[in-house]
């Protein structure tokens, strides 16, 4: 559980912002159908900071609802406040959820014991596998190798989306944690290096459009198919990049509604992108041989 390819997935709304909860079962069915090893809703990717906890929760049921056992599903639970990380962890278990992911808290900045203390509460108490997801960039605070090491030896910590973007770090995190804990990705434009390293997968926003081609990337690896999966890579490169040429989930939610996938927009405080970035995507998808169906609208 929790490696190969798991999704970070979109949240559909509807042209009024509303939750467009028959896409979103849509999106499930598309996944599965795919072989995505998992889903993660209700993440950054998944506009969560513009959610009410009422719609929080209906997105997982819905999802897990839709998955029925086909494909591994890990919302996003944590928050800068453990009491209420652990009733998130607590009500996903609830609505059938196979695990949790779990940021580092953002914004009050807690020491690396605060990390520690705060993330083996949640493993004690919240009765699910847990992801933990260390996002520097995003939280204000980096969670260090040697954390994530007295971390691992929890058994319900079972895996780290890391997304500092460091190599070095994560090189030490296998090397002190071993197969106690499993390492993903964070960007894709890194996951074929991570795997190099040791890392077992990636939660992906390029997965949204390309699952197949992702997972064939990092199945080429894992059969010695070095060459294979290094073309794969390098072809995926360029489409990771786009996904971020403004602010996740702005591009990908873009790029979906170009391939006529109609998962609307996005919510404020995000708005659509400038039409410069919009061509640009738009000449991405077309360079990586996808069929672009609707016209990039400013």
């Amino acid at each position: 559980m929790m490696k190969g390819l798991y999704v970070a997935l979109v949240t559909p709304f509807h042209k009024d912002g509303s939750l467009n909860e028959e896409k979103l079962r849509e999106l499930v069915r598309f996944h599965i159908d795919a072989g995505t090893d998992g889903l993660v809703p209700c993440a950054t990717t998944s506009e969560n900071p513009t959610y009410t906890w009422q719609e929080h929760f209906r997105i997982i049921e819905i999802v897990v609802e839709e998955a029925a056992g086909r494909i591994k599903v890990v919302p996003g639970c944590g928050t800068n406040s453990t009491v209420k990380s652990i009733e998130n962890i607590t009500k996903a278990r609830e609505l059938g959820a196979d695990g949790a992911m779990v940021v580092t808290p953002y914004y009050n900045k807690p020491t690396q014991e605060g990390l520690y203390a705060h993330f083996m509460k949640l493993a004690d108490d919240g009765g699910i596998p847990l992801m933990l997801y260390n996002v520097p960039g995003r939280t204000g605070v980096n969670m260090k190798p040697s954390t994530v090491a007295r971390l691992s030896k929890h058994e319900r910590i079972v895996a780290l989306k890391e997304a500092s973007g460091s190599l070095e770090q994560m090189t030490e995190i296998i090397l002190l944690c071993g197969d106690r804990i499993n390492l993903l990705s964070g960007d894709d434009g890194i996951t074929l290096p991570i795997l190099s390293i040791g890392g077992l997968g990636v939660v992906s926003v390029v997965g949204n459009i390309v699952p197949k081609d992702v997972l064939a990337m990092i199945a080429a690896f894992n059969k010695g198919r070095l060459d294979e999966a290094r073309t794969l890579g390098y072809k995926l490169f360029p489409l990771c990049q786009a996904m971020f040429i403004e602010t996740n989930p702005m591009p990908v939610k873009e790029a979906m509604n170009l391939l006529g996938m109609g998962v609307g927009d996005v919510r404020l405080p995000l708005v659509r992108m400038l039409p410069e970035n919009l061509e640009k995507l738009s000449k991405a998808l077309t360079a990586y041989g996808l069929k672009v169906k609707a016209q990039a609208k400013s």
